[in-house]
């Protein structure tokens, strides 16, 4: 074949012996040199999943093919799998209102190139953000809400979505419900970061509750979107300690902080094939 591939498979099945042997003597048989594994089996949902990186050789034949093949062993298992390009960029379509601190992080990020990421558009409710996502030299896709008729602005954005055909859509801070049909329709491939440390404190002003309960640790909560509203399985959680002498604001100076984190975490876990989800819960090989 022309030239070398870089390739993640990711698989999920019922946990039975002999996959790994299966998988790696495949690898193998067809000139694929392995540079990263993890497997993980799970007792209570009799699960088994696997992201293995491999690059494939001289003797190995067209990627096309190469699945193919693999559908055999696939069918024999029973396997939800995939295999994806390596090297390919995710794209991925960023939604934001009017808090725009992950956004910004997200951006940075972006620009930076540790967020190994295509950004094909920012698409809000408000218009606030515009001058910094175009500054960027990202397409600001302005959508405001109707509260008269909401579905008219989500079929624009499901329209919107369409043509930019993302691979993952991220609720940076978008302060809108979607509505069962367009969770559906993104199931799996859109995240949403949660202000607090899930379950605890939703609604209004999650800090402020927080602050009124004197509570010891704050968090934010990464999961994907689903029809249960901030229900959907968690991708990533991070906590920071604090006390008696941190105001609101202080909290949610804090607060700002962690979501940040632990969405970026999040989106480069999901990019990179490292999410599998397990019923209503994830496995995330780091």
């Amino acid at each position: 074949m022309n030239g070398r591939h870089k390739i993640i498979l990711t698989i999920t099945c019922p946990d039975t012996v002999g996959i790994v042997a299966a998988v790696s003597g495949f690898l193998t048989e067809h000139d694929a040199f392995i540079t990263e594994a993890a497997q993980y089996g799970d007792p209570f949902s009799k699960r088994f999943f696997m992201r293995c990186g491999f690059v494939t050789g001289a003797l190995s034949p067209p990627v096309e093919e190469l699945e193919k093949r693999f559908s055999l062993i696939a069918q024999r298992f029973q396997m939800i799998w995939r295999m994806h390009d390596g090297e390919k960029k995710s794209r991925v379509v960023i939604m934001v209102s009017k808090f725009g601190h992950c956004l910004n992080d997200l951006l940075h990020r972006y620009q930076a190139g540790s967020l190994p990421i295509e950004i094909p558009a920012v698409i809000s409710n408000h218009a606030d953000m515009k001058a910094q996502v175009e500054w960027n030299g990202i397409p600001y896709h302005y959508l405001p809400v109707d509260k008269a008729d909401k579905s008219k602005q989500e079929r624009a954005m499901i329209q919107l979505l369409d043509d930019l055909n993302p691979d993952l859509v991220v609720l940076a801070r978008y302060m809108q419900i979607l509505s069962p049909d367009l969770c559906a329709k993104l199931a799996g491939h859109c995240i949403n970061i949660h202000h607090s440390f899930l379950p605890s404190f939703k609604g209004a002003k999650p800090y402020h509750q927080a602050h009124a309960r004197g509570v010891k640790l704050i968090g934010a909560t990464a999961h994907y979107v689903t029809t249960d509203l901030d229900e959907g399985p968690i991708i990533d959680q991070a906590v920071e300690r604090v006390d008696h002498t941190h105001t609101p604001d202080d909290l949610v100076a804090l607060g700002r902080d962690i979501e940040n984190v632990v969405l970026a975490r999040a989106v480069r876990y999901h990019t990179e094939h490292r999410v599998l989800v397990n019923g209503g819960k994830t496995v995330v090989f780091k």
